[in-house]
């Protein structure tokens, strides 16, 4: 799999509606781990400490939000620190989310997740 390609545009569409549904469950269990299994029980290996699984959740944050909305990726931590992994910190500082303020907080950001989700 690469990014860009088919098997990797699906695995995408995947990983949106697994967040999706966390995201409207208020699911907070949200693990690299678990993402990884359900993306397998669909037919996508994809392993939860690979590379793979960094730029779906990446393309995942750009593809459902445009810089305004909060980061759809938010919701995954890793479990044994219960916080995001490195690289979702990244994104949030970058194009086009600049999640540069003092005061943000992943925590602000995935509770905007939630409330947005419930929302629909």
């Amino acid at each position: 799999m690469k990014q860009g390609d088919a098997e990797y545009l699906s695995a995408l569409d995947e990983t949106m509606e697994v967040l999706r549904r966390r995201a409207r469950e208020g699911r907070t269990d949200g693990w690299y781990k678990s993402l990884s299994e359900e993306l397998k029980a669909k037919g996508h290996k994809v392993h939860y400490r690979g590379p793979i699984i960094s730029l779906l959740l990446g393309d995942a944050c750009r593809r459902d939000s445009q810089g305004l909305e909060p980061m759809l990726s938010s919701i995954v931590i890793l479990k044994a620190t219960r916080w995001p992994a490195g690289q979702f910190f990244e994104w949030a500082k970058g194009v086009p989310f600049h999640r540069t303020a003092a005061e943000w907080t992943w925590e602000q950001e995935r509770a905007r997740v939630f409330a947005r989700y419930r929302e629909r």
